[in-house]
């Protein structure tokens, strides 16, 4: 009995399917804070450009990476619902 116990416990995955999606989730939040986070160069070296300075890169940009990783976090601790 408790071999099969141990069989049936091996052929799971760790990672559900509902947990796989969640993780999808947090990877496009992430690129989508790092696609907030580009820009803002100068075409010349010798110009200052404050558009690096904008909310969209110091505030936004940040924010929006941590919750993919809070998204991520919770995808992998996340529990799956007990199959009777």
């Amino acid at each position: 009995m408790a071999e099969k116990k141990k069989e049936d416990n091996a052929r799971k995955m760790a990672v559900t399917a509902p947990g796989l999606k969640l993780m999808i989730v947090g990877l496009l939040v992430m690129v989508a804070g790092f696609f907030l986070l580009s820009g803002g160069g100068s075409k010349d070296p010798q110009v200052f450009n404050y558009a690096m300075f904008d909310f969209r890169r110091l505030v936004l940009a940040p924010i929006v990476i941590i919750a993919g990783i809070v998204i991520e976090v919770i995808a992998i601790m996340r529990r799956p619902a007990k199959e009777d």
